[in-house]
């Protein structure tokens, strides 16, 4: 197992040049880059950083509503999203990390039925991962309910993976996401271990006090991201059921901590404290 580092924190803070972040990476034990879309898709900068064989890049993401009601939107991220498969698979990057897409008919009322979405999900899905095998490229559902997304608890990704049968489908696993909705992140490794083609790490806090006045409906402030660590994984046990399944790709830091956000050096700082704490759990 190895750790790979999301671009996304530091582009944050203006650091936008591929090899700039891949030097810092590999100066600080980071073999991996895991390459956010504020970076350009610009085949030099790729060369730059491939071409010295240190620092690789496993994968990039690209999570958009992809059925957006704006169907200029929809299509434009649609576009985005083909143009980041065949990249891929042209520079030898092993896989994309991406959102489903998600329908207006999902929303109204007081809840989100995600379900409304499949079978506009399972179509798009269909016509990527068809892209995505031509070019030798693996999707990657991440399971973050934000960015025009259904693929964000189990019976939602058994529905999409037994209406899309692809050995080229699986997961972009993120506990972080299932804490705040109260999905159990440790015996769903078990249980999708064939579907983990990637892992994000990053923690989650849930204020109980905050919740017990707004309960989950009225906002999202009853909880925030924090470092590994600092929230309410235990990320031995995570690890040590990726070991168990025999996981043997990267676990990403995707680093959202707003304690450690505003400026380079915090997040830099909060990037290695993840850093050491994650692969501490190593063997």
């Amino acid at each position: 197992m190895r750790m790979s580092l999301l671009t996304n924190s530091l582009t944050g803070v203006g650091i936008r040049d591929l090899k700039t972040i891949a030097d810092w990476a590999w100066e600080n034990g980071i073999c991996e880059l895991d390459v956010g879309p504020a970076i350009p898709l610009d085949k030099e900068q790729f060369d730059a950083v491939l071409g010295e064989g240190k620092v690789s890049v496993g994968t990039m993401i690209y999570c958009r509503n992809f059925l957006s009601r704006d169907k200029e939107e929809a299509e434009f991220h649609c576009s985005a999203l083909r143009d980041r498969i065949r990249f891929a698979g042209e520079m030898g990057i092993e896989k994309i990390v991406c959102s489903t897409g998600v329908t207006a008919e999902s929303f109204g009322g007081m809840g989100f039925a995600p379900e409304k979405s499949l079978p506009a999900v399972v179509e798009l899905a269909k016509q990527f991962v068809e892209l995505a095998e031509k070019y030798g490229v693996k999707l990657c559902y991440e399971n973050c309910p934000m960015m025009g997304n259904i693929a964000t608890s189990p019976d939602l990704w058994k529905a999409v993976f037994d209406a899309v049968d692809s050995e080229q489908l699986g997961l972009c696993y993120d506990p972080s996401h299932l804490v705040w909705q109260f999905i159990d992140p440790y015996k769903n490794i078990y249980q999708f271990a064939d579907r983990i083609f990637h892992v994000h790490a990053k923690d989650t806090v849930v204020d109980r006090e905050a919740l017990a006045q707004t309960g989950v409906l009225q906002n999202g402030k009853w909880w925030r991201h924090r470092l590994p660590g600092l929230g309410e994984l235990d990320w031995g046990r995570i690890v040590d059921a990726l070991y168990e399944i025999r996981y043997e790709g990267a676990i990403c830091i995707e680093h959202e901590d707003p304690v450690w956000e505003g400026t380079e050096d915090k997040v830099k700082r909060g990037i290695l404290k993840t850093r050491d704490h994650v692969s501490s759990f190593f063997m």
